[in-house]
């Protein structure tokens, strides 16, 4: 059940299609070239691979518990968190300003992938502190930045976002949690809220709450949600810890998966009330909350392909390690199961979709990367409009295959799968939650259709077709029948996609219902064609460097010419879904279910 950083397809990954050297030109990232990624990259995997892999089985095996309204996390996670912060971890991608290493999104992104696949339960702390940290920095005044940024970056303190409430779970205008302001400038908050990741715990001296509430007056609905910080210790001028707030958890949840991770129950003013700080204005809070959301979807489509490979590597090893049947060629005795044509398959179905999907989402990070650093404004416009495409894509896409591809690291194990000592078992439940929080599948699909599709006519996703299209031509210019083949499937990928992008843009206005009927399948239908736009790109790199690492770059071809031949024929019958079965779902009447 060990794990081991895959880095070497991670840096071809950065370097070779997600452009690191691109990056490194950008104002402020001189000084991280590939030598530079490389070395941080091997020291995370060191810390992940020796520090953090090790807790997950225990973290499955001993949750964190809660009593008296305090959380008591997994045997090891305090340790190995304090190990963390002391390392630098939390403020890698953060300004050096406020005490952060101000790595590009393309390095920090891997190293996230690292922690993810070590322990998804571990990981979920930073990676929700990282979401409290960039809304504070993006709109938290500079008091704000002061009292409480650097101590979330040096990770001394976590941070935490509390959207859901009982009566209030995706659909955050029937928020009811409310703040009253007070004479001296801040607010008492009053309310409850649900499923909140590391709500409480014991690894850090103080936890800060980023709270939505309704202050009085207020619109109905989303735009009269207003943004707080509710920190469990109050912080004096001095940056010392004070009284207790009137924050208090009163439960956590039991979950599938992740169990190591601490989902809370929070109760705010119980006792006259939480004292909280505003950020930026009132009535803006939803409008901040997504700066965090939106770093937390990047994040869990990792998550996705952080535990896929976990599993994939799981799967490889017992695939090696387990021996039962003759081989189809006609062996004396029985062999280890990986020689067996359908375990073949199915590794190799997790391996295609794993390299995809991690190049996919490294190649959003540099286009994040550009559009904040970017020297000219144009090219920042350019890129961001394509990471806002490509992230719900990255969420949705890379999550529903990570509970495919776990259950498939569950099938090679067999009757042992089934097992839970064997370990494969928790990556399937570990898994489970991805396509759930941080916002499910359908409501990412809604977002490629609503926000990323129908505002701008498809001009961002044909303009991406149009870049596959290039890939094409250059595929045809190698002269192999591994390239053949690919163009084949990438060219016919493309013309799905672009019809679908056509039905969507022709229809989203008129017939709603049905377009969003197919929405999800408008999701998987991106993601399947440009991560194989990813694969093809990999393929011809492969070829054109076979010399020079002949078992790597072998593998990575037959890999890529597998997506083009198991993988990418699935568009066409994901357009037929969006184009067809959108209006067969509307017909259904709700009394008939």
């Amino acid at each position: 059940m060990s794990y081991q950083a895959p880095l070497k397809d991670m840096l071809f990954a950065m370097q070779e299609l997600a452009g690191l050297s691109k990056v490194s030109a950008l104002p402020g990232f001189e000084d991280y070239d590939i030598d530079t990624a490389q070395a941080v990259l091997e020291e995370s995997a060191k810390f992940c691979e020796g520090v953090v892999a090790p807790l997950n089985w225990e973290g499955d095996k001993n949750p964190s518990s809660w009593k008296d309204r305090a959380v008591t996390t997994t045997p090891g996670f305090k340790e190995a968190f304090k190990q963390f912060a002391e390392g630098g971890w939390q403020g890698v991608i953060h300004p050096p300003e406020f005490g952060g290493q101000g790595l590009p999104k393309l390095i920090a992104t891997p190293c996230a992938e690292m922690l993810h696949a070590a322990s998804l339960s571990f990981a979920l702390c930073p990676m929700l502190t990282d979401g409290a940290i960039e809304a504070l920095l993006t709109a938290g005044s500079d008091e704000l930045k002061r009292k409480f940024a650097h101590k979330l970056i040096s990770g001394e303190w976590t941070g935490t976002m509390n959207l859901t409430e009982p009566q209030a779970g995706s659909d955050l205008a029937a928020v009811r949690s409310r703040a009253e302001p007070q004479s001296d400038g801040t607010y008492k908050v009053f309310g409850t809220k649900i499923f909140i990741t590391y709500g409480e715990h014991d690894m850090t001296d103080n936890i800060v709450h980023l709270v939505l509430a309704r202050v009085p007056g207020a619109p109905e609905g989303v735009k009269g949600i207003s943004l707080f910080v509710v920190p469990k210790f109050l912080v004096n001028d001095d940056g010392s810890l004070g009284g207790r707030n009137d924050a208090w958890c009163v439960s956590i949840e039991h979950k599938l998966g992740i169990k190591a991770s601490p989902t809370a129950v929070l109760q705010f003013g119980d006792h006259g009330g939480a004292v909280g700080y505003v950020v930026g204005e009132e009535n803006r809070g939803l409008e901040y909350m997504f700066i965090m959301m939106n770093a937390a979807r990047f994040a869990v489509g990792m998550q996705g392909i952080s535990v896929a490979e976990r599993a994939y590597q799981q799967a490889v090893r017992f695939a090696h390690d387990r021996v039962q049947s003759r081989d189809l060629a006609g062996s004396a005795g029985p062999v280890a199961i990986i020689n067996h044509p359908d375990v073949k398959r199915m590794l190799l179905t997790m391996r295609a979709h794993i390299e995809g999907a991690r190049a996919l989402a490294y190649v959003a990070a540099a286009a994040s990367d550009a559009a904040h650093h970017a020297p000219d404004a144009a090219v920042q416009a350019q890129n961001q409009s394509v990471y806002d495409y490509l992230v719900p894509i990255i969420k949705g896409f890379s999550t529903e295959m990570s509970v495919e591809m776990t259950s498939l690291g569950v099938q090679v194990h067999g009757g042992m799968g089934f097992i839970e000592e064997t370990g494969a078992a928790q990556h399937y439940r570990d898994s489970r939650i991805l396509t759930i929080y941080e916002g499910t599948t359908a409501i990412q699909a809604n977002d490629i259709v609503g926000r990323k599709t129908l505002r701008d006519k498809g001009a961002v996703a044909k303009a991406l077709c149009a870049q596959i299209a290039v890939t094409e031509q250059d595929l045809a210019a190698h002269d192999s029948e591994d390239c053949a083949a690919m163009g084949q499937a990438l060219k016919q990928g493309r013309l799905a996609l672009e019809s679908a992008i056509d039905f969507v843009v022709a229809n989203g206005k008129s017939e709603p219902k049905t377009v969003y009927a197919g929405a999800v399948s408008y999701l998987k239908l991106a993601g399947v064609v440009l991560c194989g736009w990813q694969m093809a790109r990999a393929l011809m790199i492969a070829q054109d460097k076979l010399d020079s690492d002949p078992a790597f770059y072998t593998a990575k071809i037959i890999t890529a010419r597998f997506y083009a031949e198991s993988v990418l024929p699935q568009a066409a019958g994901l357009l037929q879904a969006i184009t067809q079965a959108g209006a067969t779902t509307n017909r259904m009447s709700v009394e008939m279910f």
